[in-house]
């Protein structure tokens, strides 16, 4: 029954604490936010089964990472430089239908993953694409040329 108990009363910490940070979809997460919740999630079981003897000690460690988390968000819309090395920054991988090769390296980008997402957006050939540009999010924006349907 304690396990119960336990599990309830971080449940309810839990929601209140990503009501406080707000929404984000699941698609809008980042890689570092899906770290910090499966951080979150091993600090929570060892709060909630007693293997730390501590649901406090649970709770302090996820009220830090949430606050840190919300910190380093509030420093990316204050200061937009500092955002670009916390959240990243939007690169160009495809130009004026070439490849840029240089980005598709330092991004570890494979080219395999490149044409698989040009086909998913309905394009069959690089060249038909003026811009393709790999967001700070980590997904694939493709600009076609002018004259292009779609």
């Amino acid at each position: 029954m304690g396990i119960v108990i336990r599990a309830l009363v971080i449940f309810v910490f839990l929601w209140i604490v990503l009501r406080a940070l707000g929404k984000r979809e699941l698609s809008q997460l980042t890689a570092f936010d899906f770290v910090v919740l499966v951080v979150m999630g091993d600090l929570i079981q060892q709060g909630v089964t007693l293997e730390d003897m501590s649901v406090t000690g649970a709770m302090l460690a996820v009220t830090t990472m949430a606050l840190l988390t919300a910190a380093l968000a509030a420093i990316a819309v204050r200061w937009p430089r500092a955002g670009k090395v916390l959240e990243g920054a939007p690169v160009v991988v495809v130009q004026r239908g070439c490849v840029v090769e240089g980005a598709l390296r330092n991004e570890r980008l494979d080219l395999a993953d490149l044409y698989e997402a040009a086909r998913t957006e309905g394009i069959s050939d690089l060249r038909d694409v003026e811009w393709c540009v790999l967001e700070a999010d980590g997904h694939l924006s493709f600009l076609r040329r002018d004259g292009d349907s779609s």
